[in-house]
């Protein structure tokens, strides 16, 4: 399919009740969009990284009862799966569009990885404003940049279950996300500037 874009729908998506009816609109509506974009982003950091790079598909196979929230596509150097990886994501919640490097608690090097980006602290408070900062990559909720602290990622680093997400959010309203070239290319930009942080984590021991 040719990717123009996100529409009123996409967001709508998230108003349906049932997990089974949800799902299958996530399937129908989301899930196309997030393969072309998603094999976009996937080639162009295999390309910039020197590795491959493998696209994965949330399929929220976990859930029984409760309808998710969001849906996302995530892109990962590990072929099998994403979660214990430091990872690219791009993914829909009902009034915004993320793009996050996702750092999230199934990290097995979590507090290594913490360790590294407090050395990085002053480097990543330099990420251009309209960057935002999560702790739960479960909630909707971010910050911008500029109010994040070294508390922060001391927080990342000592409790178990906290998690850091770094890039943007677009706004369901913002004509951006009309036109799919243009957000592919916004994409690519914000990926483009978080890459120095995904090395830090990849290469921390």
């Amino acid at each position: 399919m040719n990717f123009t874009g996100f529409d009123k729908k996409d967001f709508d998506t998230f108003e349906i009740e049932g997990l089974e009816e949800r799902m299958e609109a996530i399937q129908s509506r989301i899930q196309p969009k997030f393969q072309v974009i998603g094999s976009e982003v996937t080639d162009y950091l295999s390309s910039k990284l020197g590795n491959e790079m493998f696209l994965h598909i949330a399929r929220h196979a976990r859930r029984s009862v409760n309808p998710p929230n969001d849906t996302w596509l995530a892109v990962a150097e590990n072929k099998r799966g994403y979660k214990k990886h430091p990872h690219f994501q791009v993914g829909v919640f009902d009034d915004h569009v993320f793009i996050w490097l996702a750092l999230i608690y199934e990290l097995p090097n979590k507090v290594e990885i913490a360790k590294q980006f407090m050395k990085e602290y002053k480097n990543i408070k330099q990420l251009p404003s309209d960057f935002v900062v999560s702790l739960d990559h479960t909630k909707k909720d971010a910050f911008p940049i500029a109010d994040l602290t070294e508390a922060n990622l001391e927080r990342f680093r000592d409790v178990k279950k906290a998690e850091f997400l770094i890039g943007r959010h677009v706004d369901a309203t913002s004509s951006l996300l009309k036109n799919g070239d243009e957000f592919i290319s916004f994409t690519k930009e914000t990926v483009d500037q978080l890459i120095p942080f995904y090395k830090t984590a990849l290469s921390a021991k």
